[in-house]
């Protein structure tokens, strides 16, 4: 499994990480049978569906130790898993409160270097050189919510599975900056929109 994740993520991956997704791997089976986190057919092939995915977004952090936001975080993909493959803070945002307790839970088990912020994305100040969001909003809608995180210098990596493509060029009537789609490795039909220098164009 380390070398997977290492394959994905870019980098090395201790022994110590490993342990450490493993035991968020066990808090995540345990909550879900409390609350409905990932679906069931996905849990059983969590660590490629799920895990190996969110380490691919670690390889476009600009340098070690960037403040990262992870947006709807959900059940804690990509947070949890980047802030265990990186040395700089993430910032996971979650409105659903047992979600939101359940992502604390994990940060304070794992010891890990995050912190969760139990509101809507627009609640959230502060200014971010990486953010990541998975499977919350269309492109366009997702840079609306969330550009006052940003810096013209800001890294955006935003899996966008199959509609990738089109809904990059649904947002470009309305967004300029340096876009590329990046093929997922973990899955032949996803990609990931990577942008920089997103700013609204203008009217």
């Amino acid at each position: 499994m380390i070398e997977q994740l290492e394959r994905a993520a870019e980098r090395p991956v201790s022994r110590e990480t490993l342990e450490r997704l493993e035991n968020y791997v066990a808090l995540l089976k345990a909550e879900s049978q409390r609350q409905n986190l990932v679906s069931g057919t996905t849990l059983d092939e969590v660590w490629t569906r799920h895990i190996a995915d969110s380490a691919q977004l670690a390889r476009f952090e600009p340098h070690a130790g960037a403040s990262w936001v992870d947006i709807g975080s959900g059940a804690g993909f990509p947070g949890i898993v980047i802030a265990a493959l990186v040395e700089g803070e993430v910032t996971l945002v979650e409105p659903r409160r047992l979600r939101a307790e359940f992502l604390q839970q994990v940060v304070h088990s794992l010891r890990l270097n995050a912190v969760v912020v139990a509101s809507k994305v627009g609640s959230v100040t502060g200014k971010f050189e990486v953010i990541t969001a998975r499977a919350v909003a269309p492109l366009g809608r997702l840079l609306r919510i969330s550009q006052h995180l940003s810096t013209r210098k800001t890294v955006w990596a935003l899996p966008k599975g199959r509609s990738a493509h089109s809904e990059l060029v649904e947002a470009q009537h309305a967004w300029q900056g340096v876009f590329h789609v990046e093929q997922s490795v973990t899955d032949a039909d996803s990609y990931i929109v990577v942008g920089t220098g997103v700013r609204a164009k203008a009217r």
